[in-house]
């Protein structure tokens, strides 16, 4: 596999940053994957923290050299991530769960499938044009959808904020998994939280990506964003690769392009940290497979009830 890569983070105008954000890979598969901490609730970033390692950890053990059931990966992963923030919850005896947003994208053999959770966002773009975006799982988004509110008031509705979906809540997370898309060389993947696409428009976000390299592109965005948010400037982070193919031969130079075909077999390189989140150890035991298969089929029966809900017009 080859592919370009850059990735950058701004804490904005907060305090703490609670956005994560890292990659990691095989010989044959790329996992890509962003978690943006929810601010209204203490120790985002420590769930972030969480669940970045909860999706890199899953990826290592799975991708040899390449993850033979995509979907099923991004369900157990999310769900061991949001079991293991409510564990270091309730090790820690806090008052109220840290939560987090999440987005992942997985590539092997030349095809992308990512998932979801909240508001953090995948954009895949070639040639100028946007293939494919995730939707939101806030309120204004469902407004959008159902014609209650226009897309321009995205940044400015009351609701904005207003998630139905995240890890480390009391209920488990709705795992939104998209269709296996074919990549072509060229075609751009960016992961981004809420603090970029918030401040700039869809078509603005694909301009840039069509016309720069993402080494060009994700930090001009990042400052952009920065300077129209201005004082109330929200953590910024972006993730974002070019995509050359899973051939051996490069058709891109430069010192962001990676080629993942002197890899050992076995071996997996990363940019997520794996050692424990900050007195996380005793949050993040494992849990058997009964457990996993039963809250699997809980998220998809919420999945398919939650359908209905909108299919029938109810908020």
């Amino acid at each position: 596999m080859q592919f370009s890569v850059y990735q950058k983070s701004d804490i904005g105008a907060r305090r703490v940053n609670q956005d994560r954000m890292g990659y990691s890979y095989t010989r044959e598969a790329l996992l890509l994957a962003l978690a943006d901490g929810m601010g209204g609730h203490k120790g985002g970033e420590i769930a972030a923290t969480i669940a970045m390692q909860a999706l890199s950890s899953l990826f290592q053990s799975h991708a040899a050299p390449y993850v033979k059931r995509p979907e099923r990966f991004f369900e157990e992963a999310f769900l061991k991530a949001h079991h293991d923030i409510l564990r270091y919850a309730a090790v820690h005896q806090l008052a109220d769960t840290p939560r987090t947003t999440v987005v992942a994208c997985l590539i092997q053999h030349n095809t992308a499938i990512w998932a979801h959770c909240g508001d953090s966002r995948l954009y895949w773009v070639r040639r100028g044009q946007l293939l494919g975006r995730t939707r939101d799982h806030s309120h204004i988004e469902y407004l959008i959808a159902k014609g209650r509110a226009s897309e321009f008031e995205r940044s400015t509705h009351p609701d904005r904020n207003k998630l139905y979906n995240c890890l480390g809540a009391s209920q488990p997370p709705n795992v939104e998994v998209s269709r296996q898309a074919s990549l072509q060389p060229g075609d751009v993947m960016m992961l981004c939280s809420d603090g970029l696409w918030s401040m700039l428009p869809d078509h603005d976000i694909v301009q840039r990506l069509s016309t720069r390299t993402v080494v060009q592109a994700v930090p001009d965005m990042i400052e952009t964003a920065l300077e129209v948010a201005g004082p109330k400037a929200d953590n910024t982070t972006a993730l974002a690769i070019m995509w050359q193919g899973a051939g051996d031969e490069a058709t891109a130079a430069g010192n962001d392009l990676i080629s993942t075909q002197m890899l050992p077999e076995h071996e997996v390189n990363s940019t997520i940290a794996d050692e424990p989140a900050p007195q996380a150890a005793d949050a993040a035991d494992a849990f058997n497979e009964d457990e996993i298969e039963k809250a699997i089929a809980e998220i998809r029966e919420a999945i398919e009830k939650s359908s209905q809900l909108l299919d029938k017009g109810t908020p």
